[in-house]
Formats: C-alpha cells, structure tokens, sequence
C-alpha cells in the first residue's frame, strides 16, 4: 500500500513538474518572440503563471511591455515599409516612430493612413529638434539610446510640421514616407508601396483589366514599341485602377536640390495649398502629373486630387471594401480620405495579422492556421484595430504545446 502511494505522488509530482516546466518553457518563447530577448526571472515566473493559470494573453501583454519590444521587434517589422529597398537597416525616422507610437498607445491602427499625427522625441531628452529637412532627430535618438516605450510623445503633423490639417494623412505625409515615395516620378510609387506595405498586395496581384481606362494619364502610351496590345494586356491592368486612387496624392511632392543634394538628403515633403498654383500646370496640381503628356496626348489630364476607387468593383472587390458596406462613397478628395478607404478594407486587416504571425511564429500561416488567422483578424477588428491584440493572440497561438 505505501509503495502504491509512493508510485501516486511521484507521478503527481512529475505532471506538475512537467506542467511547469511547460508554462515556463511557453512563457520563455513568447517573451523571446515578443520582445526579442530573454525575459528576467521575475517576469518569467509573473508569465508562466498566467499560462499555467490558462491567460497566455496576460503573459503577452507582459511581455510588450518590455522595451525592446518597440525599439527593436516593431522597429524591424516597420522600418522596411519606410523605404523603396525595404530593408531593415535603415534609420529611425517620423514613420517608423509614428507607427511605434500608435502600437504603443494602443491607436486604431487604421489611422495610419489618415491621421494628423506624427510622434516625436520628449523635450526632456535634449534631442535636436524635428526639421521638416533632415532626420536628425530621430537619428540622435536611436544614437543615445532612447527608451521607445517612455521617450516618444503624439504630436499633430500640423503643429509639428506646419503641413495643413486636411492635408494630413498618416505615415504617407510623413518626411519619411515623402523621400522614398513621393520622390521624382509621378506619385505612384506612393500607392503602389502604400498597397504593398499596408494590404499586402503588390500591383502584379490585383491587375485588372476589366476597369475603364478612362483616368488613365497621357504618360502611358497606348502602342508601347508600336503594339496596342501590350497596352491592353499588361499595362491597362495595372494603370485602370490605380491612376484614379494615385490622384488623391496629385498635390504632394518631396523637393530637393539635386545638385547640392543628390541622395536627397536635405528636401522636404511640399504641397500645394489652397491659393498656391503650379506654374507648369496653371492648378494646384503638381508639374510630375503631367510629365511625359506626349506619350497620348488623349489621355487624362489631372485637374485636381479627387480620387475614385473602380476597383469596388470586379476581382478586386475581394480586397473587401468595409468603407462601401459602410456607405461611403467611392471617391473623395485628397490622401486623408483616401487613406481612410484603404484602410477600411479586410485586405489591410488581413495584411496587419500575417505580417504580425510572421514576426512572430517566425513563418507565413499556412492552410491549417487559416482558423486560429481569420479568428485573430475578427479580434483585431472588435479590439478597435489594436496591434497589440494581433500579437497577444499571435503568441498565444505559437507558444508550443
């Protein structure tokens, strides 16, 4: 009898002991995906509890609220979105800062898009101040070692950068965002980015050659090389839906000296307010609109920055426009209101979870994560858009058995 008891209490003791071990081998993985580094023991015990008790929620959000989560594990998943080369190793700046500020104080993410936000190091830090001509600022942050959990502070662009409030629409109107998109070109490099970073779709994806071409811009032959038909097959696709959205980005440009400044260091975001009249194109609208008008002389030419989204409609109405089922129209004025469209689609909430699983599961969901993935983008979207919440679930789910 006793050699029985004996066999039951060291079983018990060894279920405990593995169940342990378990909550605090989950607890060590989340915090290391989550925050990038080993969690100390106090916080370690705090979460295996939680797990142990069936809230790994709890253990992530303990684990978020270590710094390293913003200065390095959202820093790395944002800093790409802020240049045309997409890498990580690219500096902070007011985009990547802004973004981090958003996740940190828990912001509808969808505002992104359209915000007259921006953040900005405290004045307490002793850090040059924001210029609308260079990155300093957020460069001597990231050089004295500035806490992004305490150290950013939510500013109005308006104030900050002296950008008029309806003019405002989230990163895009960042300096950031400016130097790598808005640069040279024609703006479209702005949206095509915009749809890559933010709903995950590059152009080659969502071409549809159903659309009217009647926005499209006289840049764009009609007969490249002579052939009509490479126009219809490949760029019509492309140009039909984009060029109406690319319009709302028709007043911004990002100026620099290209002699003095040929990397472009030193230019700045500018737009053309109310009152103020391009000299090459007699409107508010910028000269880049109009480049290259000789190419079809019968193509659109850009009046104004109103925008039309005819991608509601045919393939791409799979993107999931939210904004229509909320009786929103399909065109407005200008980068703010058009920012607001894309954001209220399932696309950008289905592109915020996969970029998200894979910071941290470490890979692309696949087929049999696709319940544990749409339920996660239900959350985001009842969470008010919270990013936190993708992550907390994210860990949750990819925490091991």
């Amino acid at each position: 009898m006793l050699s029985y008891l004996k066999i039951i209490l060291i079983t018990f003791f060894a279920i405990s002991l593995s169940a342990h071990a378990g909550s605090r081998e989950q607890a060590k993985r989340i915090h290391d995906r989550i925050a990038g580094v080993p969690a100390d023991a106090a916080t370690l015990d705090s979460m295996a509890a939680d797990i142990a008790a069936g809230d790994a929620i709890a253990a992530a959000y303990t684990a978020m609220q270590h710094s390293d989560f913003y200065s390095v594990t959202l820093k790395n998943l944002i800093t790409p979105w802020t240049n045309e080369e997409q890498t990580v190793f690219a500096p902070l700046n007011d985009y990547s800062a802004t973004v981090i500020g958003m996740v940190r104080d828990d912001i509808d993410f969808r505002q992104i898009l359209s915000a007259n936000m921006v953040y900005i190091g405290d004045n307490s830090l002793g850090l040059p101040a924001y210029s609308n001509t260079d990155n300093g600022h957020y460069e001597a942050m990231e050089k004295n070692g500035v806490n992004l959990l305490s150290g950013l502070v939510q500013q109005t662009q308006s104030s900050v950068t002296g950008l008029a409030a309806d003019a405002t629409a989230g990163v895009v109107t960042s300096r950031a965002a400016a130097k790598a998109f808005f640069i040279d070109g024609t703006n479209r490099a702005m949206f095509r980015f915009t749809m890559l970073n933010h709903l995950c779709n590059d152009l080659e994806q969502i071409k549809d050659a159903t659309r009217p071409a009647d926005r499209i811009r006289q840049d764009v032959s009609r007969s490249p090389g002579g052939d009509s038909r490479i126009f219809n097959n490949a760029c019509l696709g492309c140009h039909a839906g984009m060029d109406p959205l690319a319009q709302a980005y028709a007043y911004y440009d990002y100026e620099y000296d290209s002699v003095t400044d040929p990397d472009a260091e030193n230019g700045s975001l500018v737009y053309n307010d109310a009152g103020i009249t391009d000299p090459e194109t007699g409107t508010r609208v910028k000269k880049k609109y109009h480049i290259n008008a000789s190419n079809f002389k019968y193509g659109y030419v850009t009046p104004d920055d109103r925008w039309n989204n005819y991608w509601r409609n045919g393939p791409n109405a799979l993107l999931g426009w939210d904004a229509q089922s909320q009786g929103l129209p399909a065109s407005g004025f200008g980068a703010k209101s058009m920012g607001i469209e894309l954001a209220n689609s399932e696309a950008f909430a289905n592109c915020q979870v996969k970029k998200v699983f894979k910071t941290v599961c470490l890979r692309d969901p696949i087929d049999t994560d696709m319940t544990q993935f749409d339920s996660t983008v239900s959350s985001f979207k009842a969470s008010n858009y919270n990013l936190k919440q993708v992550f907390a679930e994210t860990a949750d789910y990819c925490k091991g058995d």
